[in-house]
């Protein structure tokens, strides 16, 4: 187990090289640059679009840009907001946020271009219903001859969307919140029952297919990410005298690397320390993977940038709030100094500090809905993967596939987990950033045709 351990560590440094950092941030920064900084422009148009403005019930698909946009969120709100920046801030301190927060405003962009190009080129499956996603807009924006690069999305899509290490981190906070406190030995088989207490919960929904998992994900997630949002606000309150000081510490952290305890890069720690926030990042906020577009490619719409401007959304909601919120609250609580706790363990601790009596429970309650929903949005992008592969009546075999995996990530260790979903993320970014950077500037050139469109309706 030690040698497997090793070599998903060791295979999830290789693709998380030089090359991927050009690609996913140079990339981004290039989109950003070409759209003309079109993600903040536009914010208050998004919000309007997000809110119904623009729906039209005969347009193609089959959610709306709320469902979508809560879809994509519910993958990713979750472990990655709660976890990940735990994970990040225990191996290179508080600098490793400022590289979160790069890597979400450059994710803005990609997120942008992605999900326009989901809509801009939507194709048809084996029964011939309309689907969108990396894989649909390769192979009808780029061609036929590009379908080994959509197919190799497709094949890393089937491992990327496991959900192994979010129900590995909810068995760590089950076991760490409620279990250990409270006397209950904790073993192999109090986490299988874990295990399979989610897939019973997770089947009821994923089978119900893509309409049933928008419906849950639209109500669970916006009000448990406002519930989030009042806890961590409460302990920031009750610390409200080294916020500014830990605020900072962020900004003079992130150039001098001097909390970093990860492995130096291209010579030096500070490498080391963008390498690790840009990872992290991309596992909170997805921008660049090609995840997001496959919800927001099945969005009710005629208008890709709509539903572009609505998908942009995405990253600023779950990186630049959401793990903020997270970052700031275990760094105000002092526990990441004071403790060997990792991942959701550590955040836990910092609940703990701030609340004794409540907070840990109250974490336990978001993190069960975050991981919980962001459980049947991952199963709906796999399926759709196996879908693309083998043809849409076959879909539903990857269902029981990833059922199966709920059980080894909820009986098997962190950094196993988290390197092999860190590994695949990697790969399935080269597609999806490949296609997206060929295909830009038809993005811009619909862009520019739409707010002309928007601007003559509106005189």
């Amino acid at each position: 187990m030690q040698k497997l351990d090793q070599f998903i560590a060791d295979f999830a440094s290789f693709v998380w090289g030089l090359p991927l950092l050009i690609l996913l941030i140079g990339g981004g920064f290039y989109l950003l640059v070409l759209s003309r900084f079109l993600p903040f422009r536009y914010l208050g148009h998004a919000i309007q679009v997000l809110r119904g403005k623009y729906d039209n019930p005969d347009d193609a698909g089959e959610i709306t840009h709320f469902q979508a946009l809560t879809t994509a969120l519910s993958s990713t709100i979750g472990m990655g907001n709660i976890a990940g920046v735990a994970v990040a801030i225990s191996i290179g301190g508080p600098g490793a946020v400022f590289w979160m927060w790069v890597s979400a405003i450059i994710g803005m962009a990609t997120k942008f271009f992605t999900s326009s190009l989901a809509i801009m080129y939507r194709g048809k499956d084996s029964e011939g219903n309309t689907q969108g996603g990396p894989m649909y807009f390769i192979m009808e924006g780029l061609g036929k001859h590009w379908k080994p690069l959509a197919v190799f999305f497709s094949l890393c899509g089937l491992i990327g969307a496991l959900p192994v290490f979010n129900v590995n981190q909810l068995t760590q906070a089950i076991n760490d919140i409620v279990l250990i406190p409270n006397g209950i030995t904790v073993n192999f088989t109090s986490n299988l029952i874990i295990g399979l207490i989610l897939v019973t919960i997770t089947s009821v929904v994923i089978l119900g297919g893509l309409n049933r998992i928008s419906k849950v994900a639209s109500k669970l997630v916006p009000s448990m990410v406002l519930l989030y949002f009042v806890l961590i606000m409460i302990i920031l309150f009750a610390n409200a005298e080294v916020v500014p000081t830990y605020f900072r510490l962020i900004f003079t952290d992130a150039f001098a690397a001097e909390n970093y305890k990860g492995d130096a890069f291209l010579g030096g720690l500070l490498g080391g320390l963008i390498i690790l926030g840009v990872r992290r990042g991309a596992f909170s906020n997805e921008a660049g993977i090609g995840t997001a577009p496959l919800a927001h490619g099945a969005a009710k719409t005629n208008e890709p940038i709509r539903e572009g401007l609505v998908a942009m959304l995405g990253p600023a909601i779950d990186t630049l709030i959401v793990c903020t919120l997270t970052a700031l609250a275990i760094l105000v609580t002092g526990v990441w100094q004071t403790t060997e706790a990792n991942g959701v363990s550590l955040t836990a601790n910092a609940f703990g500090a701030a609340m004794p009596t409540y907070g840990r429970y109250l974490l336990l309650l978001c993190i069960v809905v975050f991981s919980v929903s962001s459980l049947f949005s991952y199963a709906y992008y796999g399926g759709k993967c196996l879908s693309f592969l083998i043809g849409d009546k076959n879909k539903h075999y990857y269902n029981y596939f990833y059922i199966l995996s709920i059980i080894l990530g909820a009986t098997t260790s962190l950094a196993l987990m988290i390197n092999l979903i860190d590994g695949i993320f990697a790969l399935m970014a080269i597609p999806t950033m490949t296609a997206t950077l060929i295909l830009a500037p038809r993005v811009v050139k619909e862009a520019k045709a739409y707010f002309k469109r928007m601007k003559s309706n509106d005189t």
